[in-house]
């Protein structure tokens, strides 16, 4: 059995991140699975939401939205807009990515601050979700470390790093990171939010009118365990590599706490 582009059951699309792709961000990155491109930008504004301060919640907050550009696939793709809401998909997505980062961030350290995390996809071919999340991960260390700089923050509120990959049955062969032709055909599909600690966040799956063992279950969560590492690896790359000194005209406006 030979998979669409040629990889092992066990291999990972090439994972990239391209940092400061959008310049008016506190950070942000245009993370790559393979052929999938998401840009993931984090903003932090002062304030939280209504009903943290109507129940005296302390700290702040982080939020997530998710979207798929009209051009990101091979049909075009509505804007949200044009229909008058969100789609279920989408919701639920950016749900998903909000939960991951509260997973990882203490949001007591944020003070009286909302982290915005905004995921855009322009281009997919499976695993946007899982792009989403570990792309947006970086980019709010990236803010976090841009406020540590301008000294607006003492330390990072950051617990530890997030990542997500997926995992499923094709061709009855359990395979790790799915492309678009393998999601599509997949019989079981899984996705999987972790930290680096490789403890888990959360897990989605389940059986596309199919069903599978506890074995193929077991061997699924080994290979999600697998390609966190590895991407989690790059991700600390990544961000070894970051100067959030790099870009003063930022970090001015961080200290005069324009938005």
């Amino acid at each position: 059995m030979e998979r669409p582009d040629g990889r092992k059951n066990d291999e990972m699309r090439p994972v990239t991140f391209q940092p400061d792709i959008a310049a008016n961000a506190h950070g942000s990155v245009l993370v790559s699975f393979g052929n999938t491109q998401v840009i993931c930008a984090a903003m932090l504004s002062d304030g939280v939401p209504r009903w943290m301060l109507q129940q005296n919640v302390p700290g702040g907050w982080l939020t997530a939205e998710y979207n798929m550009l009209p051009y990101s696939t091979l049909d075009r793709k509505p804007r949200d807009i044009s229909r008058g809401k969100i789609d279920g998909r989408s919701s639920e997505i950016q749900r998903l990515i909000g939960r991951s980062l509260r997973a990882v961030v203490d949001l007591k350290g944020l003070g009286q601050r909302t982290l915005w995390i905004d995921c855009d996809v322009l281009r997919a071919d499976g695993g946007t979700r899982t792009a989403s999340i570990t792309g947006a991960c970086v980019a709010a260390e990236m803010a976090f470390m841009r406020f540590i700089e301008a000294g607006m923050l003492k330390k990072t509120p950051m617990t530890q790093l997030a990542a997500a990959i997926s995992a499923g049955v094709w061709q009855n062969t359990c395979i790790l990171d799915l492309n678009y032709p393998e999601d599509r055909d997949a019989a079981v599909d899984f996705n999987y939010a972790m930290t680096e600690n490789l403890e888990l966040i959360e897990v989605q799956g389940s059986g596309e009118e199919a069903v599978f063992t506890e074995e193929q279950m077991m061997e699924m969560l080994a290979l999600g365990k697998k390609g966190t590492k590895e991407i989690c690896g790059k991700q600390r790359a990544t961000l070894d590599a970051f100067d959030p000194s790099s870009d003063t005209e930022l970090l001015d406006r961080i200290k005069r706490g324009r938005k």
